[in-house]
């Protein structure tokens, strides 16, 4: 799968896992939804109840802005139908970002009637790859 192919296919996803590591190296993954604009994935700190508010992955990025965002597929009955796309980049936690929380909005219904108003994460994609069961490369 050629980088074109991945971001292509990595905007098809209706989520995706978001790793961050912090300044000791441990990993940390959520799960995120998220809006692509180019080559930057935004994700957003929504109102959805949360055990804090002083969330793991913004002190990681705080830490370590290296991060990896991960989409994939799964139909067990069908393996050529199976896919993963890894975007891999920089992170960096926005107070506000209008354009953003408008891309997410347009994914997002519940996100029409709540806006989120938490931070933006912004991650610059430096590096996408992926593979696809009905990729004859692979």
């Amino acid at each position: 799968m050629t980088s074109e192919q991945a971001r292509a296919q990595f905007a098809t996803a209706d989520h995706a896992y978001l790793a961050t590591a912090g300044p000791h190296g441990r990993p940390h993954v959520v799960p995120i939804g998220f809006a692509l604009d180019g080559d930057t994935i935004y994700t957003v700190v929504d109102a959805k109840p949360k055990r804090t508010t002083s969330l793991k992955r913004l002190e990681n990025i705080a830490a370590n802005p290296h991060v990896s965002v991960l989409a994939d597929h799964y139909e067990p009955g069908d393996w050529s139908k199976l896919w993963w796309v890894r975007a891999d980049g920089t992170a960096r936690v926005l107070d506000h970002h209008p354009h953003a929380v408008e891309l997410l909005k347009q994914r997002y219904a519940p996100y029409r009637t709540s806006p989120p108003a938490g931070p933006v994460i912004a991650i610059a994609v430096s590096r996408w790859s992926g593979w696809s069961g009905g990729d004859s490369r692979t």
